[in-house]
């Protein structure tokens, strides 16, 4: 064979193989398009069929997004019991039955008691042909016949008024029409500022006296979203683009679990009279208004949230609060004063905190677990963006309630050594990294009950009055000195309703950092001592023509400056005004007399 014919058999086979080659991956390439196309379509069925039918493994199911994590409510209803009858029960067999742990005439039903039972399951338990509540309401008429559009849903009745839609479709389990949640709260003024909550209108209709305090079922549909309930709690607060941070300090709102009746409320005509006065519809109304005029950064809750003995449902009273923060999305954080765990069937100090802790913008925590007191713990308020250096540091600080001795020192208790020795040396093992921050940084502190120092004689006294005596703890643990020695600029209490003064005690202590200091301390002023005022209805004023008042600070940390003064409930102009307006701190220092 020529030279010439060997060549082209060659070529040939090699366009052979080449169109074979081609051929085939065209056909691998058709065929994965093919099998890609039926895997989507067999996922969409499963996803589809899931969501009416649990088809797919648990761990797969529990996945999706449709899916809610925990329990889906299945039923709802009420027990009575009495004490004089043996055989009433309160509790429901606990295998099928979960109580909530209010009773619903808040023990002031004499001999008789009510109790909330809601039955749950998991999602993956249910089988078919069980019932999910996907509706709730509250009344003596069937929703069915007295409410547009539900004639063709069957409710049913349970004891109280409550009426419960129940539906046995497969994927209402997993849609945002099941109930996932119930919940009590109490009083005509009630809230629940909680995501994905909804207050009934209605009270529920309980048999007995009239004249107890009103029961409302608060009922959360769908999954919670985790994301959104982390980004809203784990908010940091930052000063503003000009350096300004403004906080606002409410302490002493002395809370009820229902609207509270008022005590030495001054009238609109500046007259002392409490007539036809709730308290603390008043008292929110007065934190509605600064909240709106002075549209601070941060709250500080600065205790005695909670009128304890007239919050017999502590929940009720704290969510009344921090509903307008929620509201505005403003952050804040609380600490605790004697009368917030004082009541008989109050939270304790824990339990309240754990409230708090989840609700957003919340930013209290329970503090270190080998450090006494429930809220001791410290924030960082950031520079202005995009730094990520600390600006503003704000210790907060339990100081408990009665006194452990009454024998010996009588009033109420103190700081303990494990707290002024847990912020001795976090103050001392911040200073370094703030000492990176080219500007002022300062330190804040908040307490409720007053040191002894407020009330030495020759302190100087500034932008408001001494009126009531200081009731400060007989001993003293030296925490002032503690402030003092670690540059801390300004500390503000409550406790004493009607002394809204700014105290400064003669003399030098180490105080806050400039620019120039370079983390070292020098001998200064301070700190100012300043009062909030009382803030609430539902707790004393009886000092001769004294306004409920709140106390703002604005922090400058490029000018090292921190102004505060107050701003009261009533009357007149001054309704607008700032009162006792003060400048405490001035180019990071301790501004003197």
């Amino acid at each position: 064979m020529s030279a010439q014919a060997s060549n082209w058999s060659t070529q040939h086979r090699r366009g052979r193989a080449a169109i074979f080659a081609f051929t085939m991956t065209r056909r691998i390439t058709r065929t994965l398009t093919q099998l890609a196309g039926l895997l989507t379509l067999i996922a969409l069925l499963l996803f589809l069929a899931d969501s009416r039918y649990t088809v797919l493994p648990t761990s797969i199911h529990d996945r999706l997004p449709s899916h809610h994590v925990g329990t889906v409510v299945t039923d709802i209803t009420i027990t009575y019991c009495s004490s004089a009858n043996p055989f009433s029960a309160c509790r429901l067999d606990n295998e099928k039955w979960q109580r909530v742990e209010k009773d619903l005439y808040l023990r002031s039903g004499w001999v008789q008691s009510a109790w909330l039972h809601v039955q749950r399951r998991k999602e993956e338990e249910l089988t078919v042909g069980d019932k999910v509540v996907v509706g709730v309401r509250v009344g003596r008429l069937d929703p069915g016949i007295a409410e547009k559009g539900q004639h063709d849903e069957k409710w049913e009745s349970r004891p109280g008024g409550i009426w419960v839609l129940r539906s046995s479709k497969r994927h209402d389990s997993d849609s945002e029409r099941a109930v996932t949640a119930v919940d009590v709260l109490f009083g005509a003024d009630a809230a629940d500022p909680r995501p994905g909550w909804k207050l009934a209108q209605n009270p529920l209709l309980l048999e007995g006296s009239k004249d107890l305090q009103v029961a409302r079922l608060s009922t959360r549909h769908g999954r919670p979203n985790p994301k959104a309930d982390e980004k809203s709690r784990d908010t940091q607060p930052r000063v503003r683009k000009d350096g300004t941070f403004k906080i606002l300090q409410v302490s002493d709102a002395h809370l009820s679990t229902g609207t509270g009746v008022c005590r030495d409320a001054i009238g609109p005509k500046n007259d002392e009279s409490s007539e036809h006065c709730e308290a603390d519809p008043r008292t929110l109304d007065f934190l509605d208004s600064v909240l709106d005029s002075e549209a601070p950064d941060l709250v500080i809750l600065s205790g005695d949230q909670v009128e304890g003995p007239s919050a017999p449902d502590t929940q009720s009273a704290l969510f009344k609060l921090a509903a307008p923060l929620i509201e505005r999305r403003i952050s804040y954080a609380a600490i605790f004063g004697n009368h917030d765990d004082e009541g008989a069937l109050s939270l304790s100090r824990a339990a309240q905190m754990g409230l708090l802790q989840n609700l957003p913008y919340s930013l209290s925590r329970p503090g270190p677990e080998n450090v006494e007191g429930i809220g001791n713990y410290y924030l960082e308020i950031l520079a202005p963006s995009p730094s990520t250096h600390s600006a503003l540091t704000i210790y907060m600080m339990d100081t408990h309630g009665l006194t452990p001795d009454e024998k010996k020192y009588e009033g109420y208790d103190w700081l303990k050594p494990s707290q002024i020795s847990w912020f001795t040396s976090t103050a001392q093992g911040l200073r370094k990294q703030h000492s990176k921050y080219s500007h002022f940084h300062l330190d804040m502190a908040f307490i409720h009950i007053p040191l002894p120092e407020y009330a030495e004689k020759g302190l100087v006294v500034k932008g408001g009055e001494w009126r009531e005596g200081v009731t400060a703890p007989r001993f003293n643990s030296g925490f002032y000195d503690a402030l003092a020695d670690e540059g801390v600029v300004a500390v503000g209490c409550g406790h004493d309703h009607v002394n809204d003064y700014c105290g400064l005690r003669p003399g030098t202590a180490p105080a806050a950092s400039s620019p120039n200091d370079h983390g070292e301390k020098k001998e200064r002023l301070g700190p100012w001592m300043c009062y909030a005022g009382g803030s609430g209805f539902g707790g004393y004023a009886g000092y001769g023509g004294y306004h409920r008042r709140v106390r703002v600070w604005e922090v400058d940390v490029n000018a090292g400056r921190i102004v505060t003064w107050k701003r009261v409930e009533c009357c007149g102009e001054d309704v607008h005004k700032r009162i006792g307006e003060l400048v405490v701190v001035e180019g990071g220092r301790v501004v003197g007399a």
